[in-house]
């Protein structure tokens, strides 16, 4: 090439990395050429991954930017390595959650509540708002550099997915795997829906235990019970004791008078009962408490709903109704108290069931609802753990899995909802027990003929009822399509530990139900994204958490002042402690980010993700971007024809073949540990290799004969093409945690080297990286290869060896206090025999590229070299004498300290030979004295040595 187009090609390549102009330009690009669409009838290796959709009730979080960042790396590096990958997009639904937000926006917007629409207008508003929050969804994914296969975007209720889970359910329903009947279940009384077991979160609060007294019915006094929750007394149907508590075996039989309510009721002796509890005398409301709710089964007990479904006091709570909950528990202790029936109340710690989504109080209540029995399932979902077709990772997951799968219950997959997939059961209206199951569109024939005579049930299904199918109907099942025959099973599945039991086990029991099949051989489960809270305490007891301009002074490493606290917590707006990944990607780009949440992602099951660790990625993403321009402008006068000719491997110094081993192994490890999903080890790995290895070390070593000051033409042109190679290894290594910034250089690194060609004659790394520019785009070239017969472990000690030269070489002019640009000499005593002497002689060249000298000589006696620095790296010793020019500086600074000491010496020995001092002092401060006396003797002494060298 000529030397005109070298520097207008070197000049198209900025001073500074600008990753706004750069990432958009290439997200276009990929997604113009299609690079990410999958080809179900390729003849390679699938490897398929299905996206944990995000819900569509806003926009992403940095939980999100983990998990896709993740994704990513996978599917990037797969397709480099010649798979047929398929990363599958979409959205989920989000029945509860999308359904509350919206409700909240039209009231906010419009005044109306959700009662005030028609079903069917409600839910076209959903669509709005989902419509919207999808766009912005892709968008942000696609920001975060993404690479899915758009042409494939799904919605856990588009078309395909309904066609799927009609027909799950009625295999469900016509196998008797689901069944309807009334059940004590977790209501939410907010959302007005029921929940399955493991949508419940638990928290401790201080409450109280209340004891209170019951009248015998047909004599005196009282039998004494203790409860948590006295409101629920309207209820009450029995009072319960253990059969084995000896205390209360002749009340086993009798009847007492239920307080308030006036209704006779019986006690009776059930083993669920612990004798320890309070009084040992239970309480039993059926209708709400799952315990009270068995023994209500057991001993054929009234079952009395006293709740509404908006969680208030119905008409069988008497005068109480219209009462709230909690308002009711007030009253209904007051009213006790009066009629004196309240023995004392003592604090206690409940634990506490909340709505996972609307955090309100769960409350245990009856109702009809639609269950899918989980004893068929419980043992294949143990079995496919213990035998490892399904391995959980990291594996110490698997025992919270056992103990989940150990506690199992039938699920509850109906909802009180109208945004989700309705339930397919068509009811007749005169006797609702004849019912049609129907998974086709529309609506049933039979219901077709008679539309007045039948209603379709008004609830919806759980919405991890659909995600459960989510790996198999993106591929199109319940069809037999080409994509289902070629990507399923999936070949790992990435997600959060949280959704473990919501979301894994639901697909693993499905998939094998659908398609006799586990849908995933492997499940990384990463640890969840804890940020800073920052609180300042207030009066009362209280805490106010910081602003969000103070607490990104504190990220960012400003001291925290006495008043301020800070904690490691789960991400929340409340605590403030939120990090938006699009506010990141502004600040510092993308690949920063990226690589900044790679490396946090260790298998722990915290992530505590330290802001600095994107300011710490922006500045390597400068130093990948100034070590390219290095390369780039020194390729004057050189050609990709020049490039394409290969390496003269008799040309090859240390450092060179050093290098290739050091790219080498480093390829094998990251490769190595992405397939353990070590992400955190592969990113440093990566990242070591091209600061520490590449631009530390062999570009410093280069530039000499770079710059024509040693070496010959020839050893010049060669190492222009070791810089190419290497460079274009760097660059494929990091592209898949760094997508743009390694896009945007391979092709400046194509254009850089103009028309190349494969040529057979050329050496193997020479045809490898030339193989790999042919490639229309970096995320399309070829992974790097390991190879394996080029990891020299003798060529990486030997060049170690000269690292530890060079270490103790700059150690020893640190001691010295020399200033980074001053030269000095080098000299190196030693056996001329020994092999260690001898590479240090072959190799002077590279110390003085790495460290300022004006020469290196070479003694088998120690020469007299006046004031000197000595180091020792093993038999061998390495002089520096100071430089003349600084000898009168250093005599006049030891001069001045000398002079310091002296008067510090006099001073001391006057307090110490002072009979009144040594008298009246404190023994401590007389030991201190005679000590700092000894400490400056010692370094007057030290000095007077150092000045007698110099003279």
């Amino acid at each position: 090439m000529s030397n005109e187009t070298d520097k207008k090609n070197e000049a198209e390549l900025p001073k500074a990395y600008e990753a706004k102009t750069v990432e958009l330009k290439w997200s276009d690009f990929w997604e113009k050429n299609h690079f990410f669409q999958a080809n179900p009838t390729s003849a390679k290796p699938a490897y398929c991954i299905v996206i944990p959709p995000p819900n569509v009730t806003g926009v992403l979080h940095m939980g999100h930017a983990l998990v896709n960042t993740l994704q990513d790396i996978l599917i990037r590096w797969k397709r480099m390595k010649g798979y047929e990958t398929l990363w599958i997009p979409g959205t989920d639904h989000a029945g509860i959650a999308t359904q509350t937000v919206v409700e909240r926006h039209l009231m906010k917007t419009a005044g109306k509540k959700r009662a005030d629409y028609a079903r069917e207008d409600f839910l076209a508003e959903v669509l709005k708002w989902k419509n919207e929050s999808e766009k912005r969804i892709i968008s942000q994914l696609k920001a975060l550099g993404c690479s899915c296969d758009w042409s494939r975007l799904r919605f856990t209720m588009d078309e395909g997915n309904n066609a799927a889970v009609r027909k799950m359910f009625k295999k469900l329903f016509d196998d008797k795997l689901i069944y309807r009947g009334d059940y004590l279940v977790n209501w939410d009384p907010v959302t007005q829906t029921a929940l399955a077991d493991d949508e419940v979160e638990y928290e401790d609060r201080q409450s109280f235990l209340w004891h209170l007294k019951y009248p015998f019915k047909d004599e005196p006094g009282f039998v004494h019970i203790a409860t948590t929750r006295p409101e629920t007394m309207l209820g009450d149907t029995a009072i319960a004791v253990s059969p084995k508590d000896s205390r209360y075996q002749h009340l086993i039989g009798k009847s007492v008078i239920l307080p308030l309510m006036n209704r006779e009721i019986p006690i009776i002796a059930d083993h669920h009962v612990d004798p320890t509890f309070g009084t040992g005398m239970v309480k039993i409301t059926p209708a709400h408490d799952p315990n009270d709710y068995e023994m209500g089964l057991t001993h054929h007990l009234p079952f009395i709903n006293i709740m509404t479904p908006d969680g208030n006091i119905n008409e069988n709570g008497g005068k109480f109704a219209g009462l709230s909950m909690s308002a009711a528990r007030e009253a209904v202790v007051a009213e006790l108290k009066q009629l004196g029936l309240v023995e004392k109340i003592e604090p206690h710690v409940n634990r506490v069931g909340v709505s996972y989504r609307s955090k309100a109080t769960i409350e245990p209540y009856i109702s009809k609802q639609w269950f899918i029995k989980m004893e068929r399932f419980g043992k294949q979902l143990r079995q496919v753990i213990e035998t490892e077709q399904v391995k959980l990772i990291p594996k110490n997951w698997e025992n919270t899995y056992f103990h989940w799968i150990d506690h199992l219950r039938d699920w509850c997959i109906s909802r009180q909802l109208w945004w989700g997939h309705r339930i397919p059961i068509w009811y007749r209206k005169d006797n609702p027990d004849v019912m049609i199951c129907y998974d086709g569109e529309g609506i049933p024939a039979a219901v077709q003929l008679e539309p007045e005579a039948w209603i379709q049930d008004e609830d919806v299904l759980d919405t991890w009822f659909s995600s459960a199918l989510w790996p198999f109907a993106t591929l199109g099942w319940p069809q037999h399509t080409p994509e289902l025959q070629k990507f399923y099973p999936n070949a790992v599945l990435i997600t959060g530990h949280d959704i473990l039991f919501f979301w894994v086990a639901r697909m693993i029991f499905m998939g094998e139900y659908a398609m006799g099949e586990v849908p995933f051989p492997e499940t990384f489960l990463h640890g969840l994204i804890y940020g800073k809270s920052y609180w300042r305490d207030v009066a009362g007891g209280g805490i106010a958490y910081l602003t969000e301009k103070e607490r990104m002074e504190y990220d960012l490493g400003k001291p925290l002042p006495a008043d301020v606290h800070f904690k490691w917590e789960k991400m929340s707006k409340s605590k403030g402690n939120i990090i938006d990944p699009l506010e990141i990607i502004e600040q510092y780009g993308t690949d920063a980010m990226r690589m900044a949440l790679c490396v946090s992602a260790t298998q722990a099951r915290e992530i505590d993700l330290d802001r600095r660790r994107f300011e710490e990625f922006k500045n390597f993403a400068n130093k990948i971007w100034n070590g390219a321009r290095f390369v780039f402008m020194n390729l004057s006068n050189f050609s990709g024809n020049e490039f394409s000719q290969g390496l003269d491997l008799s040309l090859l110094a240390l450092e060179d073949r050093w290098i290739l081993s050091v790219v080498n192994r480093t390829a094998r490890s990251v490769e190595q540990k992405l397939s353990e999903y070590l992400f955190d080890q592969a990113a440093l790995e990566a990242y070591d290799f091209f600061w520490k290895d590449f631009c530390a070390y062999y570009v410093e070593i280069s530039k000499p004969i770079l710059q024509g000051k040693t070496g010959s033409p020839q050893e010049r042109l060669n190492k222009q093409k070791m810089l190419v190679i290497i460079l274009c290894q760097s660059i494929r290594l990091l592209h898949p945690m760094a997508p743009y910034i390694t896009e945007e250089l391979f092709n400046s690194l194509k254009d850089q080297l103009g028309a190349i060609q494969l040529l057979e004659s050329a050496d193997f790394y020479t045809r490898e990286a030339v193989q790999a520019l042919l490639s229309s785009a970096c995320t399309v070239a070829p992974f790097p290869v390991p190879r394996e017969t080029d990891m020299n472990l003798a060529t990486e000690d030997a060049f170690g060896f000269m690292e530890k030269v060079v270490y103790t070489i700059r150690n020893i002019r640190g001691e010295m206090k020399l200033p980074p640009g001053t030269a000095t000499d080098v000299h190196i005593v030693g056996n001329r025999d020994q092999a260690n002497f001898k590479m240090i002689q072959e190799n002077a060249r590279m110390i003085s590229s790495l460290v300022k000298t004006h020469s290196i000589q070479f003694h088998e006696q120690e020469p007299n070299l006046g004031f000197a620095s000595y180091g020792l790296i093993e038999s061998l010793k390495i002089a520096i004498p100071l430089p003349s020019d600084l000898l009168k500086q250093e005599k006049e600074r030891l001069l001045k300290e000398q002079d310091k000491l002296n008067v510090s010496l006099d001073k001391l020995r006057g307090v110490l030979a002072n009979p009144e001092f040594i008298e009246k002092a404190p023994p401590q401060l007389i030991e201190k004295q005679k000590s700092a006396f000894a400490q400056s003797e010692k370094e007057l002494a030290e000095i007077t040595n150092k000045l007698k060298s110099l003279s």
